[in-house]
């Protein structure tokens, strides 16, 4: 590519690794911070449940993590 261009299927591999390591992070995170919650960060009334399922949307928006993970695999066996 020239340069200051991005190349295509390098930009796509970014872009899946990115949203991949983002939204398992974000899940890790907030799954942890309700468990040392207990039981109460199940309960609407502490935001820690709203991040929960916002973290789990982001590992399904725009492309499950799974198809993140073969967007990855296809790029560095081309």
């Amino acid at each position: 590519a020239e340069k200051g261009m991005a190349d295509p299927k390098e930009a796509s591999q970014y872009s899946a690794m990115a949203k991949l390591f983002a939204s398992d992070t974000a899940m890790k995170v907030s799954v942890d911070a309700v468990q040392v919650l207990g039981g109460y960060g199940y309960i609407r009334d502490y935001q820690v449940e709203r991040m929960m399922r916002d973290a789990k949307i982001t590992q399904i928006y725009e492309g499950t993590n799974q198809i993140q993970r073969l967007v990855i695999a296809k790029t560095l066996l081309d």
